[in-house]
């Protein structure tokens, strides 16, 4: 489906009066433009018109901008008070098939808060008039058909983004206060002729944080049932981030309790609730095998790898384009492109929205914004349960590359332990991976060709990875290293790149397969900027271990070859060191260098028995 603007997006991004734009769209000079009811709607990508009428003079004064909405929710503000891209096309695309109960799985800081409070304001029944938070957003020119469901339910709206403790006796608590506030948000019930005593006795016990775990969980049908007496009308309810509970839970070991709870709670207010007009909810995962919605046969999933409500979360490229334009930075696109492009939701090229605000905000000085907005324990998780397999896949991804994965959306935390292979799909819906060329495999679920998104992505792995093998490539190892490198002082590299491989094998009672690997995914990360590391590749008249093919001739080609036996004598070790550094001279695993025109090439043959080690250098 075509992506359609506003004529006053269309204004903004042209810098054109609106008026001339209506008037070339009546016109028939603006290709796929159409009236619904009387307003315009133009193809994102339609190219300027040419017009000679411009809003502003050339030569007039820069008008004052709004500020950018660095971590603002609320839509009201956000819609009225920053810089707002319209996503209210969302409540139609809803309205158009009207599921019961709509569950929006996304990565953390990419709209889902916003969104929720968005429809929050338009369906909430309200004695302010909330219809002038849309009478000039794209919705309102959708017709009178969605217009009459604006202000029209009572609305119960919960967040759990920050609901992250240590223990289940801390979250319970917190728990107490979230839905307690809300209650209280609700007060008018409490003095409700046309409400049960039983029920405000229940109403009464939360407000006060006075319940137990069994009424708490039954919170949601309390309060929609007292709603729907009260008002007439049934209720709509909103939870998002319903899963950060659950993640705490299970990094922090109170995992079953939590999900016992949310079992019931969502059972209470969703499943075959008559009270309930409509139910939302936001998260980074499904956890639909947790059986936390269980019976919820009225449940819609929607996915980052399906179409509906793909443009709605998160910024489109359209979206970009014109932000450029507003903040006078149309020379950026291919840096933001570069930074905080290549997520995929369904069919629509998404960007990070988080990154691109502080990206704007900062004065479009790039950097990995989103690290710094929470947890990635997920990464950290991988690594230390990571076997080989899942090693050399983060080896490729570190390196640009793309490889066809097993996704399931409905995956679960403990899978991650008791099946390693899950991970890309807990790395693909929490942010960290990019699917294209999805299809369905037999088993119903999706095979994707997973690749890293985004220079910021890139960055996270690497700050992960390094930190998780601190142990393997230590971080003053690191820094000697790339200093080494940045001033080609060959012996230095020589010299530290010897230690750090004496000193990563003195870590490990065994040193094996997995070490090998942990220690390249480290080198990988180290190397990066200056080098393309590469594996098990061949080259002249066989394969090498490890290549780092330097980015800059002028910098050193490094060749690794590693071998390992038991139970070596030192004099046996040193022998072997030496047969590893002599097979990369006879057969010539330096010859795609040569080709490209490396001139110095560091050349280590290296042996390991048990914790000893060898290390020759040509």
């Amino acid at each position: 489906m075509t992506e359609m603007i506003t004529v006053k997006q269309a204004s903004e991004r042209w810098g054109i009066f609106d008026s001339r734009i209506t008037r070339l769209c009546r016109e028939g000079k603006i290709p796929g433009a159409v009236k619904e009811k009387k307003s315009w709607l133009i193809p994102a990508d339609t190219p300027k018109p040419d017009d000679n009428r411009y809003k502003i003079k050339p030569n007039a004064l820069k008008q004052e901008k709004l500020p950018l909405p660095v971590g603002v929710s609320d839509y009201r503000v956000a819609s009225t008070q920053y810089y707002y891209i319209d996503k209210t096309l969302m409540i139609k695309e809803f309205l158009d098939e009207r599921p019961m109960v709509s569950l929006f799985t996304r990565p953390r800081r990419f709209g889902k808060t916003l969104n929720m409070d968005m429809l929050k304001t338009f369906f909430e029944k309200s004695d302010e008039d909330t219809s002038v938070y849309f009478q000039d957003k794209a919705i309102w020119s959708c017709g009178e058909r969605y217009r009459s469901y604006q202000g029209k339910y009572p609305v119960i709206f919960v967040t759990f983004k920050d609901i992250k403790f240590d223990s289940w006796d801390q979250t319970f608590e917190i728990l107490k206060t979230v839905i307690g506030t809300e209650f209280e948000r609700h007060s008018e019930l409490l003095n409700s002729e046309k409400c049960s005593e039983m029920d405000k006795k229940q109403y009464r016990a939360i407000t006060e944080r006075d319940a137990d775990i069994v009424s708490l969980s039954g919170a949601f049908a309390v309060l929609s049932r007292m709603l729907y007496q009260h008002h007439g009308q049934k209720a709509v309810i909103i939870i998002d981030e319903y899963d950060v509970p659950i993640q705490q839970g299970h990094s922090k070991g109170f995992y079953e309790e939590v999900v016992d709870f949310m079992r019931n709670l969502f059972s209470g207010g969703l499943k075959d609730n008559p009270a309930l007009a409509y139910g939302f909810l936001t998260g980074i995962l499904r956890v639909a095998k947790e059986s936390i919605f269980s019976g919820l046969n009225n449940l819609v999933v929607n996915s980052i790898l399906d179409e509906r409500y793909s443009r709605y979360f998160g910024f489109t490229r359209p979206d970009i384009e014109l932000m450029a334009s507003y903040y006078s930075a149309k020379d950026k696109m291919s840096e933001l492109c570069e930074w905080y492009d290549g997520y995929r939701f369904g069919d629509t090229e998404i960007f990070n929205p988080w990154s691109v605000i502080n990206y704007f905000k900062n004065k479009c000085i790039p950097g990995a914004y989103w690290q710094s907005t929470g947890s990635n324990e997920i990464i950290s998780e991988v690594i230390s349960y990571a076997d080989e397999g899942i090693y050399e896949r983060l080896e490729k991804l570190l390196q640009g590359d793309k490889f066809t994965a097993l996704i399931d959306t409905g995956v679960i935390y403990p899978q991650i332990k008791n099946n390693p292979s899950t991970i890309y799909s807990f790395l693909l819906v929490a942010g960290y991976l990019k699917a294209e060329n999805t299809r369905i495999s037999a088993s119903g679920d999706y095979m994707c060709e997973v690749s890293l998104p985004n220079k910021e992505i890139k960055a996270v792995y690497k700050k992960e990875i390094l930190q998780k093998l601190d142990t393997i490539v230590s971080s003053s190892s690191a820094v000697e290293i790339q200093e080494a490198i940045y001033t080609n002082d060959s012996a230095r590299l020589q010299k530290q790149l010897r230690k750090l491989l004496l000193q990563s094998a003195s870590c490990f009672d065994t040193v094996g397969e997995l070490f090998f690997h942990g220690l390249f995914l480290g080198i990988c990360a180290l190397f990066d900027d200056q080098y393309y590391v590469t594996s098990n590749r061949e080259s002249g008249e066989g394969r090498f271990d490890i290549q780092l093919m330097p980015k800059n001739e002028s910098r050193p080609g490094i060749l690794i070859e590693l071998k390992s036996k038991k139970d070596l004598s030192q004099e046996q070790l040193k022998s072997l060191a030496q047969e590893a550094l002599d097979q990369i001279n006879e057969r010539k695993y330096d010859t795609e260098m040569i080709t490209h025109g490396v001139t110095t090439i560091f050349k280590y043959g290296v042996a390991f028995s048990g914790k000893n080690i060898a290390v020759y250098v040509d």
